[in-house]
């Protein structure tokens, strides 16, 4: 009994203090930073293979960066990161990301080689190790709801490990059936035989620090398209009026997705999660599921920015899936998240996406430049429609 009590005590200590607000850790920033070189992967990624097979992979890759992130979300929403053993973990798991995030540009082979075996093994070492350790750290129904996700994740970490051993369609497919279980667990409860199943009421998240998390990841991948825009301008050698207006453009686009979502929606929807009698519910929704397509969005937009800067007098039609397609899947899944939090059809996302599908009639007329100017100018109205009185 002394033995038990002594063990409750410590999982106690581990826990964060949920009397005043959660708020966000230095250590948790620090790790956000293997992410940036993450997200900074796969845009030059998408950029290499830039064609559908291309865009799949990528995709692909992406929900396996994100997931690992959003696992460790979910576990720094419950333990405290200033505890040793919890800032140990991080460490640990960031060095894995970091090597994970290093092998992405050889994930599916290449000519320097075939490194998806790092993919799979880090994917599997993360899902399972993180899970082994709260199960042995944590008592009562968190450690029962870790040791459903423990078995979860051992499937989900056998099949990425096997896919990154395995080559061609194998791995595709191995890497698919990974990520499906770890989206499956969550949506069902992670319901295990003898073991039961969760509820999200079991979840109980600081909502607010859950939100803020998340929001942290949308400025990683915005961050992340800065970035390529300021380098990109860098290595042009010839800096004319059209490149001029391209930078102007694509830092425009930054902007207009960064208002979007920050102006209005991100701090509302952080107090209604933080309000929710089931934060886990939301959060699993309109945060876990639904963040990824934004942050998709945001990479595919950069990935076109790159383009029109070396580029911007070109016919748009070889990179008019990204101009139009990035803003299109950022305000899909903007609209997919006011749904959600709000019960509200977003009908200004939904006729932003519209207008750029219709753009797309213009794509063998139309300089990049003048494309993507389009585009900007579509994202830009829909935000501002949000100042609308009527605007939720």
């Amino acid at each position: 009994m002394t033995q038990a009590r002594d063990f409750g005590q410590a999982a106690a200590r581990l826990l964060r203090d949920r009397s005043g607000d959660q708020r966000v850790t230095n250590i948790e920033l620090f790790l956000d930073l293997v992410y940036v070189f993450a997200v900074t992967q796969l845009s030059h990624f998408l950029l290499k293979y830039a064609t559908v097979t291309g865009a799949l992979h990528a995709a692909l890759l992406l929900a396996m960066v994100w997931l690992v992130w959003a696992y460790t979300t979910w576990v720094t929403n419950w333990m405290d990161p200033e505890r040793i053993e919890v800032r140990l973990l991080l460490v640990v798991l960031m060095l894995v990301s970091l090597a994970m995030s290093a092998a992405l540009p050889r994930a599916f082979g290449g000519p320097d080689g075939d490194l998806g075996w790092v993919v799979g093994a880090a994917y599997a070492v993360q899902q399972i190790g993180r899970s082994v350790f709260m199960v042995a750290a944590l008592r009562g129904p968190l450690q029962r709801n870790f040791e459903r996700i423990l078995a979860w994740c051992t499937v989900s970490g056998a099949l990425a490990l096997a896919g990154g051993l395995a080559g061609g369609a194998a791995r595709d497919v191995l890497w698919v059936l990974a990520v499906a279980v770890d989206v499956a667990g969550g949506l069902a409860g992670f319901a295990t035989p003898r073991l039961g199943r969760s509820l999200t009421s079991d979840w109980t998240i600081a909502g607010g620090h859950f939100a803020e998390r998340c929001q942290a990841f949308i400025l990683i991948a915005l961050g992340e398209s800065i970035v390529i825009i300021g380098a990109t301008l860098s290595g042009i050698g010839r800096i004319t009026g059209t490149v001029v207006a391209a930078f102007v453009v694509a830092f425009a686009g930054s902007v207009a997705l960064w208002w979007l979502y920050f102006d209005r929606s991100a701090a509302a929807s952080a107090r209604i999660i933080a309000a929710s009698k089931d934060p886990g519910r939301l959060g699993r929704s309109a945060y876990h599921l639904i963040h990824p397509v934004m942050v998709a969005g945001i990479i595919v937009t950069a990935a076109g920015d790159e383009k029109i800067l070396l580029s911007p007098s070109s016919t748009a039609a070889p990179s008019a899936w990204m101009i139009l397609g990035g803003p299109a899947l950022f305000l899909a899944g903007h609209a997919a998240f006011k749904f959600v939090v709000w019960r509200v059809v977003p009908w200004t996302r939904l006729a932003g996406i519209a207008v750029l599908a219709l753009l797309a009639l213009a794509v063998p007329v139309l300089p990049e430049i003048a494309l993507a100017a389009c585009a900007v100018a579509v994202v830009a109205v829909v935000a501002a429609g949000d100042r609308w009185p009527r605007q939720a």
